[in-house]
């Protein structure tokens, strides 16, 4: 990657900060990790604003990751590409109010009125992040909120701390607090599922919310991957039925590879892959025309275009390779990276299908080769 343009306040060139650790914002910095960047693709994408063939930089130390994904965009631009809808989004802060009893959360809880101060305290830190839903939830003598915002072009996190904490002490020291009873509060009770894994997440949004989907013909699927529709049909249901008996979290491939994988390249919050790791793989088969169409829903995606990792040089540049460097580019980033997902999905199901998985690994993670035929571009 290119690491150029901008001067930072000092003069020193954006490009200097590969090799100091100035302007880095992380504390106790002492330099960088280089991960491998490969590009995937093109795919050829469909979404709201979005339409054109678009390349993927996946920040990745896995051999066959990039070939893989490229193999499935290849067979979906051959059938007319992926499309996505954004659905819905949301950031969640969820602080725990403590009281002297039950009674009294209870009492706090029916009260709407500190509702309406409590949103206008929130948004008055931000001229961009607004409360969309404010849900209590009564746990012996503590009151969880969970609050719901909209965070303009940022993921959020940092901005709905910032205005959940100062409502939340906007309203410990008002005049309503004696009469509520609140003897404390913490900003976080774990109800936002904050960098975890949960049922909450997968039910309403903690990013943004996105649905994608492609249709590939029998004859490309044997043409470029080496296998039917019917047979890529069947065994992507036999991944399903295995993942039920194990008690498999959602339902995917392996789609936290592309979500690592961009998310490290375009400078998001890697630990908020944890949040994303909930995924719905759909697979319909057409009997009469032999079509399988592919649906990746992710209720919970955690991005952003602007703030944090996305400020360095090459993430930027990661950013712009996927049309998404400009701020209004966040729910188009989340539409590429379920696009992308649905392509690697496909690919890596495939390669289980016609049993050169193991041997695709093998020939790329340690140039192994027994003449049996490996992932083909």
């Amino acid at each position: 990657m290119s690491l150029r343009n901008k001067r930072s306040l000092d003069g020193r060139s954006r490009g200097d900060l590969i090799n100091t650790t100035a302007d880095v914002r992380i504390g106790s910095c002492i330099g960088f990790v280089q991960v491998p960047v490969g590009i995937a693709g093109p795919l050829h994408i469909l979404g709201p604003d979005v339409k054109g063939e678009y390349n993927a930089p996946l920040a990745t130390c896995e051999p066959t990751l990039v070939a893989s994904c490229s193999r499935g965009c290849k067979v979906f631009n051959a059938c007319g590409g992926v499309q996505f809808e954004v659905l819905d989004e949301a950031m969640s802060r969820a602080p725990m109010f403590l009281f002297e009893s039950p009674g009294h959360a209870v009492a706090f809880a029916r009260v709407p009125s500190f509702r309406t101060e409590f949103a206008r305290w929130a948004e008055s830190t931000s001229g961009y992040v607004r409360l969309q839903e404010l849900d209590a939830s009564i746990i012996g003598s503590s009151v969880h909120l969970f609050c719901s915002y909209f965070c303009g072009s940022a993921a959020g996190q940092n901005m709905v701390s910032k205005a959940t904490q100062h409502a939340c002490e906007m309203l410990r020291d008002s005049k309503d607090a004696k009469q509520f009873h609140i003897k404390d509060f913490i900003v976080e009770g774990q109800m936002a599922s904050d960098k975890k894994p949960s049922w909450g997440n997968a039910k309403r949004a903690r990013g943004v919310e996105v649905l994608a989907w492609g249709t590939i013909t029998n004859s490309a699927c044997q043409e470029i991957l080496g296998c039917s529709t019917e047979r890529l049909y069947r065994t992507q249901m036999a991944l399903k039925e295995g993942g039920i008996r194990n008690g498999q979290f959602g339902c995917n491939i392996n789609t936290a590879n592309i979500v690592a994988a961009i998310f490290i390249s375009t400078g998001q919050d890697v630990g908020s892959v944890a949040e994303a790791s909930w995924s719905h793989l759909t697979s319909e088969y057409d009997y009469k025309t032999k079509e399988l169409k592919t649906t990746l829903y992710f209720p919970s995606l955690p991005v952003g275009t602007v703030g944090g990792g996305t400020i360095y040089p090459s993430q930027r540049e990661c950013l712009g390779l996927l049309g998404c460097a400009e701020p209004a580019g966040k729910r188009r980033l989340a539409g590429m990276i379920v696009a992308f997902a649905v392509a690697l999905g496909t690919s890596t199901s495939v390669a289980i299908a016609n049993d050169t998985f193991t041997m695709s690994h093998m020939k790329l993670a340690r140039e192994e080769n027994d003449g049996r035929r490996a992932v083909k571009l």
